[in-house]
């Protein structure tokens, strides 16, 4: 695999950017909170295997104060002490929905979810998904490779 870029899409297609980067906006300002919003984004991240996203959420989660030991344990969250049942069934609902359609354990996932969220904060987190999912995507199949030095505030 080449470690070159193999276009510039930020500058290619402005105007599909843009709305990336509101629904992205919108999603984190919904009120499942910045916290949560990033976990799944980084764990979303690790699962897909981008290495672009897991660095940015990373260094979000680390400006929001959190400690790297508990962000190192996010891919083992299962067996890590350092999550709460609500981040413990949003997590588990964004490793559903990111199986989809090669996997469907969505309805013990989503039975969990709703002892935790409300209906709208479910549909908060499903747009939390797709939209990382949809960085994921965009990232890994362009090639966009995780910068030396992030510009900043990213």
């Amino acid at each position: 695999m080449t470690h070159t870029a193999r276009l510039p899409f930020i500058q290619l297609a402005p105007n599909n950017l843009r709305a990336m980067i509101e629904l992205s906006a919108s999603v984190k300002k919904s009120s499942l909170g910045a916290r949560l919003v990033e976990l799944v984004n980084l764990r979303v991240s690790q699962i897909n295997g981008c290495g672009v996203c897991i660095d940015m959420h990373w260094r979000d989660l680390i400006k929001q104060g959190a400690d790297p030991r508990h962000l190192n344990a996010v891919a083992g969250w299962r067996e890590a002490p350092f999550f709460s049942e609500r981040e413990r069934a949003a997590l588990e609902w964004a490793e559903a929905m990111n199986a989809l359609p090669q996997q469907d354990h969505t309805d013990a996932a989503f039975a969990k979810v709703k002892d935790f969220f409300s209906e709208t904060e479910i549909a908060e987190l499903c747009y939390c998904v797709a939209v990382i999912r949809g960085w994921n995507v965009i990232n890994l199949s362009l090639r966009n490779q995780i910068p030396e030095n992030p510009p900043p505030g990213f």
